[in-house]
């Protein structure tokens, strides 16, 4: 059985990856670091498919290093020990290159046992990983690397690729192609800045037309048909994830309904109904808040219209929702004053209810000042009566601040003038 095609087209050569020109281009700092033939530990962050491994198996052969490979979601201590093993023998007289791919799956003492080996230079260390090094590596192995970021594969840098990939096809299978208007850049835009999936989405191409007459027919529909879903990069678990969600909320916080649909269709795409309801939700009581403070009920109602029809038609209603909450105005006054409420809670300042706010107690003896002494508001005009609220402690303290959208001015106005002529 062959390999895929990614894997018999793998770059033999730095000029040959596709994409990172802000890493590998001429003068630039990896590609000047490779060629000095002095490498530092170093990790890898980026996206699948867009030439992590690749780039180590070339570095190997440039040193050269005896390359070893493990990964992180498979290879255990014993795995390493056996590395350590390989060194100053005839394997490896040069040292060795450990590329570790998924190394965020490494616990903090499987990453601890090759701190010494990587700080005396016996192994140069190469991780990868496609979470972010700095929340998911343990910090010993951090401080002895150089992180280098790599980035999405726009779908014009992927074109080459794909043209490599169907000549490739062509002289390999002795077949001639007949490749329709649009099928490249199809499957550069589709595949999402992915190399592999976009070679791979060559292969099943060509596999799945017949050639006739020595003639192998490429139709953009059946390119669409092989690639409609593989631009989706997503994993609920990673950081993708969470910029998703994240740029998500903040397009209809900063009332931009475009992004926003562009992020709820990504969501939807990926199937995460739950997470573009929530987020939703949160927004319009955060970001919206008093403004409209009549959008929480409208935006709840939405969210139980889009559970109760589910996908694909969930997307209705809470398009619906999410431009209502993009493009109506916004006011984070109750949040702010619930989050300061909550810091001097957090921080021990409260105190005794007031008296005349405690439930009804039963006034002893000893107590020389008997009743609760609460003023009823409905008993005066217009439904208010100066009293303390607040603890002692806090007698003074101000919460919430009107904020300067329409309702909140009025309803200021209203009570400025109510506790100004009850005063």
């Amino acid at each position: 059985m062959s390999a895929p095609l990614a894997q018999r087209l793998r770059p033999q050569t730095i000029d040959d990856i596709v994409g990172q020109r802000h890493l590998l281009g001429e003068g630039k700092p990896l590609r000047n670091i490779i060629l000095s033939g002095e490498l530092p530990n170093m990790v890898f962050y980026g996206p699948s498919g867009v030439g992590k491994t690749t780039l180590a198996s070339i570095i190997a052969k440039t040193t050269d290093r005896h390359l070893v490979k493990l990964n992180g979601t498979t290879a255990s201590t014993s795995d390493i020990k056996d590395v350590v093993a390989k060194l100053n023998t005839f394997i490896a007289p040069n040292g060795i290159l450990l590329y570790l791919d998924e190394i965020q799956y490494f616990n903090k003492k499987q990453q601890q046992t090759l701190l010494e080996y990587i700080e005396n230079g016996d192994i140069t260390l190469i991780a990868s990983t496609t979470e972010n090094p700095y929340f998911y590596i343990y910090n010993a192995i951090l401080s002895r690397s150089t992180v280098f970021e790599f980035k999405h594969v726009t779908a014009e840098d992927v074109i080459p690729a794909i043209k490599r990939a169907f000549a490739f096809m062509e002289s390999e299978r002795q077949e001639k192609y007949d490749i329709e208007d649009g099928v490249y850049e199809y499957i550069s835009t589709a595949c999402g800045g992915d190399v592999r999936k976009a070679i791979n989405a060559v292969e099943l191409c060509v596999l799945s037309s017949p050639a006739k007459d020595g003639i192998c027919k490429i139709s953009l529909e059946k390119a669409q048909e092989l690639t409609q879903h593989s631009a989706m990069r997503y994993d609920r678990e990673g950081d993708e994830h969470y910029d998703i969600i994240s740029a998500y909320q903040k397009s209809m916080r900063g009332s931009d309904p475009d992004a926003a649909l562009h992020y709820l269709a990504r969501l939807l795409e990926a199937g995460d109904l739950v997470s573009a309801c929530r987020r939703l939700m949160v927004c319009a009581c955060e970001d919206v808040g008093l403004a409209y403070p009549q959008i929480i009920p409208i935006v709840k109602a939405a969210i139980d219209a889009a559970n109760m029809l589910g996908l694909p038609e969930a997307r209705i209603p809470l398009a619906d929702a999410v431009v209502l909450v993009a493009t109506s105005p916004k006011s984070t006054s109750a949040y702010d004053g619930i989050n300061a409420a909550m810091a001097d809670v957090q921080r021990g300042r409260s105190g005794p209810v007031p008296r005349q706010l405690q439930n009804v107690h039963f006034d002893g003896e000893d107590n020389p000042n008997k009743g609760q002494f609460y003023l009823y508001p409905h008993s005066y005009k217009n439904h208010w009566v100066q009293q303390q609220y607040l603890p002692d402690a806090l007698k003074d303290t101000v919460y919430y601040e009107y904020g300067d959208n329409r309702n909140e001015r009025i309803a200021k106005e209203y009570w400025d003038k109510v506790k100004g002529n009850n005063k």
